[in-house]
């Protein structure tokens, strides 16, 4: 009672009142040895590992009081040390202590000698006494020595600090070194082919679907709660990745090596193979047929577009689409190599037709593509998706109608990437890669024949020419030309946005394709639906050398390895190829190129190292020919 009424009376204001069963609860409190006040997010680069690792082990120790101390432990060499030092002084001490006794006696005697005496009786009795007491003494001293003194002991200065030199011990160099059996190793060799590869692609989506049946049937994983703590637990199954892309790299390589075998009369014949013939033909020279390369897909569009990677040279874009404005459907963009003529490298899809596309030459990944809805894209080899990297809208100033063709420039002052389109809405763009997004500046503007129409109500509307192709000049960086529907050709600049150098007018119908010489800086060749090529100094109004094909000119390409040859493609099915240098007037060769009635050959490009053309038609058909010897013939 007496204790409960004090602990009542020292209770604070601000306790709280309990029970006496919450009194009697026990309440578990845990300590720990960690110390709250260390730092957790401590990072220090490791070596090893060449990373910056966080240090997970801190010391937790937190000092509160520390005292030196100058004890030395007795079994410690410093102790050890010191206790024989002090054992040796002591030893030296009782070795000098009985010439200091005999010393001491003797100036005993020589002062009891200088004390003054008073009688002579006092002096008999003392001589008396004093020779008596000498002898007892003799005596003493003869029969027990005397006692030594205790040696007093030095304790060492311990703040007395000493710095001594040491030198480390240097271990010698050693040298191991072990010597294995070499691994075993087996010889394999095996035949594979097509069939071989499709019967064991077959095999494993067999085995595919048999597994994902197998995971159906299982039992879902149920959910349980757990009564005590409320946590839910769940079974997680881990996913395996796909068995088939720990080998594809492999497997790529063998698809390649099977083509080559499947291919193998083709390639010796793209290697070696030489027309003989050439010899009694006199100048005419004749194309081979090589590959040719076709997908699924792609077999109702049309080749819209071709054009040779700057860096692969085997390897080339292919853009699918349709030129008939009826016809509007979904577009394709492929990737071939000639390493493998039966499947595309890269492929993508696309909402609209691709009508044109161009390599960029400093990094051939890069590939922009223009499209008949008016939209342009950058499309990233690098990145494997199926979308392209960037693509104009309807808010970032897209054409509005087909882009009929797109060219890469020269990186600006800033170091950023820009290529040009141009369209049938009269408006030629320059569309520039600024932080991850296309920004366009419209450059020129084209202009009809006539400058105004009458439209309703009298009112004068301004009419814009339609851009079918441009092209830029290899050295002037700012002089391009371009051509339209209505057959002129302008040449602008890229510093006049508001008037054209020169106008020609070239053909009485839509200009297809323009190009400049790769080696003579002022010659250009156009082409026409007017079933003529046409060849340009840019200085003359008038043309040099007019050439009529007898119909529709699909395409024009300019050789790599000479000024003077130059391949042309007719919507009747046939390939002409000229040499200048040989024949002004006639092509050296014209030959047939695809068989069907009712196809049409729409590009030609000439590959920039080997000497084989691709021409692409209608159906979506790619044929690989090779130049016979008149017709790749060095100018002198």
């Amino acid at each position: 009672d007496d204790l409960s009424t004090a602990r009542a009376g020292g209770r604070s204001p601000d306790q709280l009142e309990l029970t006496e069963a919450e009194l009697k609860k026990e309440i578990t409190r845990t300590l720990t040895a960690k110390n709250p006040h260390v730092p957790r997010d401590i990072v220090r680069f490791n070596f090893k590992e060449r990373a910056y690792k966080i240090v997970d082990d801190m010391d937790q120790t937190a000092i509160h009081f520390t005292l030196n101390g100058n004890l030395v432990p007795k079994d410690s060499d410093e102790g050890r040390r010191q206790s024989i030092k002090s054992s040796s002084e002591a030893g030296k001490f009782i070795e000098n202590a009985p010439v200091e006794a005999s010393a001491e006696t003797a100036e005993d005697a020589e002062v009891k000698d200088e004390e003054p005496t008073g009688d002579a009786e006092g002096e008999g009795q003392a001589e008396a006494e004093g020779a008596e007491t000498a002898e007892e003494a003799e005596a003493a001293e003869a029969e027990e020595p005397p006692p030594p003194k205790a040696p007093e002991k030095k304790l060492a200065n311990q703040f007395n600090f000493i710095e001594r030199g040491t030198a480390t011990y240097h271990n010698p160099l050693r040298e191991k070194g072990y010597q294995t059996d070499p691994a075993p190793y087996e010889t394999f060799s095996a035949n594979v082919n097509q069939w071989y590869i499709y019967d064991t692609y077959m095999e494993e989506l067999e085995r595919m679907e048999k597994a994902k049946e197998k995971e159906k049937a299982k039992p879902q994983a149920v959910k349980k709660e757990d009564k005590k703590t409320g946590r839910k637990l769940s079974y997680v199954e881990l996913q395996h990745s796909d068995s088939l892309s720990k080998v594809a790299k492999a497997a790529k390589i063998a698809e390649r090596m099977v083509n080559l075998n499947t291919f193998d009369d083709i390639a010796q014949d793209f290697k070696y193979f030489e027309d003989a013939s050439d010899e009694f033909r006199g100048q005419a020279g004749t194309l081979l047929p090589l590959w040719k390369f076709q997908y699924e897909k792609t077999k109702k569009l049309a080749v819209t577009a071709i054009s040779w990677n700057p860096k692969y040279k085997d390897l080339f874009a292919v853009g699918y689409g349709s030129y008939d404005f009826m016809k509007q459907g979904h577009g394709m963009l492929l990737l071939y190599t000639l390493k493998n003529p039966s499947f595309p490298e890269y492929s993508f899809s696309s909402e609209s037709g691709v009508m044109c596309l161009d390599f960029h030459s400093d990094h051939p990944y890069l590939l922009a593509v223009g499209f008949y809805d008016g939209n342009v894209a950058i499309y990233n080899l690098r990145k494997p998706a199926s979308q392209p990297s960037y693509k104009s809208s309807a808010k970032s100033g897209k054409h509005t109608e087909p882009v009929w063709q797109v060219k890469w420039q020269k990186d600006d002052m800033d170091n950023n990437s820009n290529f040009f389109s141009v369209s049938s809405d009269g408006r030629i763009v320059s569309w520039t890669l600024v932080k991850n997004e296309l920004v366009h500046m419209d450059v020129i503007k084209l202009s009809g024949d006539g400058t105004t129409m009458q439209g309703p109500e009298g009112l004068q509307l301004q009419t814009l020419g339609s851009g079918t192709s441009f092209d830029f000049h290899k050295k002037i960086d700012y002089l391009f030309l371009v051509g339209t529907e209505e057959g002129k050709i302008y040449k602008c600049s890229k510093n006049y946005s508001s008037q054209f150098l020169d106008v020609f007018d070239a053909h009485h119908m839509s200009v297809d394709s323009i190009s400049w010489n790769p080696f003579h800086m002022k010659v250009f060749i156009s082409c026409s639906s007017d079933w003529t090529v046409k060849i340009w100094d840019h200085t003359i109004k008038t043309p040099m050398f007019v050439y009529d094909l007898g119909t529709a000119v699909g395409d024009v390409a300019w050789s790599s390895y000479s000024s003077t040859v130059f391949a042309a493609v007719t919507i009747d099915g046939q390939a002409h190829v000229f040499d200048l240098n040989v024949n002004k007037v006639e092509p050296l060769c014209t030959q047939l190129v695809v068989t069907r009635k009712k196809n049409k050959t729409t590009h030609i490009q000439f590959n920039p190292t080997y000497p084989i053309i691709i021409v692409g038609d209608e159906l979506g058909l790619i044929t690989c020919l090779k130049l016979s010897p008149n017709l790749r013939k060095m100018p002198k």
